[in-house]
């Protein structure tokens, strides 16, 4: 049952099978939060985690959120007017449109807290009952460790390892690819 009112709070209740932590608010990105995401991205863990070059500019930032695909969710979790973590989405088109590829990140300082299973929890509620995507695939380094176990409580399993896949500080690293199937 939907509360009365639209708190964001509540509304976060009613969707989350886990207790968020106190204050989180998840919800769609907006052109505002790319000073945000720029400073998110700039985070030497999280950029770390992605294949992101050091120094983002809020430029590319606010064209990547105004070009967005309409076949793509992304969400920001906020605490305490900070973005703390982005995450989203993007379903394949055609004989792949079953499928969509994911994408996430948390805030150095926030790591831990629950904020990336929180938001992990909105884009697969999304995905599967509003969207109806079966098949949920990533790709994460393989020294993520905290990635990979957070992916693996949520059902996603290692489905083979890109060797060399990336350049990153200096050496090239391997990263996994990992899937959810619903039903599967």
């Amino acid at each position: 049952m939907r509360p009365d009112t639209n708190s964001p709070s509540e509304l976060n209740s009613v969707s989350r099978a886990r207790p968020w932590p106190d204050g989180l608010v998840i919800r769609a990105i907006s052109p505002a939060d790319a000073e945000g995401i720029t400073a998110l991205q700039s985070l030497p863990q999280y950029r770390a985690g992605t294949l992101r070059l050091p120094y983002p500019k809020k430029k590319d930032v606010e064209a990547r959120i105004e070009n967005a695909s309409p076949d793509a969710v992304s969400l920001v979790a906020v605490l305490d007017g900070k973005i703390v973590a982005i995450a989203g989405f993007s379903r394949f088109a055609g004989r792949r449109g079953h499928a969509a590829g994911l994408g996430m990140g948390v805030h150095d300082d926030y790591c831990g807290r629950g904020i990336g299973g929180a938001i992990l929890a909105e884009l697969l509620d999304i995905a599967d009952n509003w969207m109806d995507i079966r098949r949920i695939e990533l790709t994460v380094f393989i020294d993520n460790v905290a990635a990979i176990r957070l992916y693996e409580r949520f059902g996603f399993e290692t489905e083979g390892t890109f060797k060399s896949f990336a350049f990153r500080d200096g050496v090239y690293v391997d990263a996994h690819s990992m899937a959810r199937i619903r039903g599967g």
